[in-house]
Formats: structure tokens, sequence, C-alpha cells
């Protein structure tokens, strides 16, 4: 038998990682003294330590460590899985990393400019987006780009052109939709696909696209790199919000976000006090 100390020293676990792996019940000692509680271990679980350290040095959980010991045959599907989880963790800290990157080198400022008027088609991007408790901006943003695709795809197929970069603006257009937007279903989102066509083209859309004219109007705007979040929502929000205006007002209810590959741009119409 060999103590803990001993133990420990062959398997180069420290006698408090024995501990806690006991007490997971990972790697059992063959005997504890019941009067002292003394652990002690047999030779054979040198293997298991080996394993156990193997596993856990991989960034595997404690939980999925256990079942791969129960579950032997399973161990290497485990493996696998983990592996696929720690790639997709990797790839969100190096855009997180990058998008850090971007925002140091450059803070987010907000910016005043004149829009021109053109023609948009508007398509509502199907919900639900989000839960009770947590708005789910990553599926919002894939509902927006397959939606984009489907109008833009059957804006060319009619002859028409896409003529600059597309956007999402709530789905309030409508009672029926100001009403929807308020719940967990959706839609919360209009796609917005700047265009050029000629009459002909634009009666041939179809019918679950509407084509709309987006009025020439000052507006202040920010971008903000990587992809959407509520913080970065409400960052926008809040720098639109505070910025100096002479004689001026933003209006959040046209407020609209042009999706970019490298950020998120969003935009507010602005509203002089005197404008009726």
């Amino acid at each position: 038998m060999l103590s803990i100390s001993d133990f420990s020293e062959m398997c180069r676990l420290s006698p408090q990682t024995l501990r806690f792996y006991h007490s997971e019940g990972l790697l059992v000692p063959a005997e504890v003294n019941e009067q002292t509680g003394y652990r002690s271990y047999t030779f054979d679980q040198v293997e298991q330590a080996m394993l156990i350290t193997v596993l856990r040095g991989a960034g595997m959980s404690v939980k999925l460590v256990r079942r791969a010991l129960d579950e032997p045959d399973t161990a290497p599907a485990l493996v696998q899985q983990h592996s696929a989880e720690v790639q997709r963790l990797r790839q969100e800290q190096d855009r997180a990393i990058s998008d850090a990157c971007e925002l140091f080198d450059a803070w987010p400022e907000a910016r005043l400019r004149h829009t021109p008027g053109t023609t948009v088609v508007s398509k509502v991007v199907p919900g639900p987006a989000g839960g009770s408790d947590q708005y789910d901006w990553e599926q919002a943003d894939v509902a927006l780009a397959a939606t984009v695709r489907e109008v833009a795809e059957a804006v060319k197929s009619c002859g028409a052109v896409v003529s600059g970069t597309p956007w999402r603006a709530p789905a309030i257009e409508t009672p029926e939709q100001k009403k929807r937007n308020l719940t967990t279903e959706g839609p919360h989102w209009l796609a917005k696909v700047p265009v050029t066509a000629e009459e002909d083209a634009v009666a041939a859309l179809p019918a679950d696209v509407e084509v709309q004219t987006f009025e020439a109007r000052r507006e202040l705007s920010i971008f903000i790199p990587g992809r959407s979040s509520t913080a970065k929502y409400g960052t926008a929000i809040s720098r639109l919000a505070t910025y100096p205006l002479d004689a001026a007002f933003i209006d959040l209810s046209r407020i609209r976000q042009l999706v970019h590959d490298d950020g998120v741009e969003t935009a507010v119409a602005i509203c002089v006090l005197d404008e009726r």
C-alpha cells in the first residue's frame, strides 16, 4: 500500500487534489483508516490517476471525467465532444480578443451624417429571437442574415439590384407588429434591403415583401466592432442618447442597425425641435 504522500509524489498530484478526487468519486483510496482518516492507495491505481490527469489536463470537467471512467466505451466520443467544445470556445475567445483590440485601437464615437433617401425592400425577420430573461442576439443575427439573403435573391431574380448595406429595424410599423414585438415569439425585426429597380421589377417581387421609400434624413450613428450583444446595443444607445445636439433630439422609434462584416452600426434619426 502507498501512503497519500507517496502516491502524491508518484503521480504528481497534490494531497489536496487527491482528497478532492476522493470526494468527487474519481479516485477512491483503496483503504481509509477509520480512526485516523489516513488514505492509502495501491500501485494499480497509478494508471487511473494518470488517466484522470490527462483528461483533466485536457480541460474536461470532473463530471465528464467521471463519466469517461464509469463508461470506458464512451470515452473516445466524450473526448471528441469535449474537443469540439474547446474549439468553439477558442473561436469565441479569438473573436472577443479581436473585438477588444479594435475597441482600444479606435474607441467607438458617435458621428453626424446626412443619409440620402432610397428605395428599400422590407421583410419580416421570423421570430423568436429571445427568451423571457435574455435576448438571443446570435439567433437574431442568424435569422436576419437568412432573411436578407432571401430578399436579395428575390430582388436579383426580378432584375433589380441591391444598392447598399442592408439593415434591421424594429418590427413596429403596424399595430399588429407593435403588439407582437413585445412578446417572446416576435417577430422583433424587419430586414431592410436598399435596391435600385425599375417599376416592372418592383411589381414582380414576392407578396411577402414590401417596397418602401426610405426618406432622406440626418442621422447620428455609431459603429461597434464584433457581433451583436445586449451590452453593445446598450452602449450604442447610451452614446447616441448622450451626444450633444443643438436644438434637436434623436428619435429612437426610427432606429436601425446596419450589419457589416466586422461589426454593427447603430443609427437613429435626428429631429429638430421645431420640426412639425
